[in-house]
């Protein structure tokens, strides 16, 4: 499952894992229009250079294996989240964004440099949300984090766009009156980071909770092996319900496809991705909601509203 050690820097070609994954075949009836709210998509290199700041370096995922994974899934709509590696150059979730047309929406990452007509370009290639990674760049001061979240707040609250964010419990706890002022939708990736060992009562779990109980907050109950060290992640379902309970209209599903790690410290060498079953993580949600109505709602017509599908 390793993949081409190939030097990043020469443009090489490079061989992905996510092919080499077999996947299981949905359990459940798959609803039309139903949507992959967190993938990701890298390379080629050559076209598409990293930035140099980055904390790993992944192998390629093309469009291609995107579509081929969520033909064999029975996922029409997608939404394409820009990845660290690639710093503030939004060109490979953008083109890919475009290649897929009406079936896709993407989240862009932008600093404050970013102007308005390059912003509306943006939102033309369809995007509509904007990713502050706070875990991945290690800022888990409050502080400094609400401030980097409000700023992006007003850069695109006049395009009608989201602020999404990657960050854990203890920082969503302690910003929670910060995040409830927000003057655009927040959305939190991986259950907010909360461990499903740690149950509904940890800390910072109700305070998530309560935003999206007032409708501040959307949340994606996707990636739960990064918060679950159980195989079959089990314990994460109580955390997915809790959220649905709270809100069932601000409950997203997202593969995070094709799974990249985030670990390596040695950029110079390409990290492979994690070999995750994605039919199998699209089952666990039916066995998370046994009502197709629920299913419905989390996977077609809550990603409608929120990323503006036809």
């Amino acid at each position: 499952m390793d993949a081409d050690r190939a030097s990043p820097s020469t443009g090489a070609s490079r061989q992905a894992t996510v092919l080499r994954v077999t996947h299981a075949a949905p359990g459940f009836e798959v609803p039309a229009g139903a949507c992959d709210c967190h993938v990701h998509v890298f390379g080629p290199a050559a076209r598409y250079p990293f930035d140099p700041g980055r904390a790993y370096t992944p192998g390629d995922a093309s469009v291609e294996e995107l579509l081929a994974l969520h033909d064999a899934l029975g996922l029409k709509r997608v939404v394409i989240v820009h990845p660290s590696p690639y710093g503030t150059d939004n060109s490979c979730t953008l083109d890919a964004s475009r290649r897929l047309g009406e079936r896709a929406r993407a989240v862009a990452v932008i600093d404050p440099g970013f102007g308005t007509e390059e912003l509306r370009e943006m939102h033309a290639a369809g995007v509509r949300g904007v990713r502050v990674n706070l875990e991945t760049a290690g800022q888990h001061d409050p502080a400094a984090a609400g401030a980097l979240l409000e700023a992006a707040a007003r850069q695109v609250a006049p395009l009608g766009w989201h602020v999404q964010t990657y960050t854990n419990m203890a920082v969503i706890g302690a910003l929670h009156e910060t995040l409830m002022r927000l003057p655009v939708p927040l959305v939190v990736d991986h259950f907010g980071r909360a461990r499903a060992e740690a149950g509904t009562g940890q800390a910072g779990f109700p305070e998530l909770l309560t935003l999206v109980r007032a409708g501040r907050a959307y949340v994606k109950i996707s990636a739960p092996h990064r918060i679950s060290d159980r195989p079959d992640c089990a314990d994460a379902g109580p955390l997915a319900r809790a959220l649905f309970e709270a809100n069932p209209e601000h409950v997203v599903w997202g593969s995070d496809w094709p799974h990249p790690g985030g670990a390596r410290t040695d950029i110079a060498a390409i990290e492979p991705f994690n070999p995750i079953d994605d039919g199998a993580a699209l089952n666990r949600l039916a066995e998370w909601f046994p009502n197709a109505e629920a299913r419905r709602l989390i996977l077609v017509e809550n990603p409608a509203r929120l990323y503006g599908f036809s």
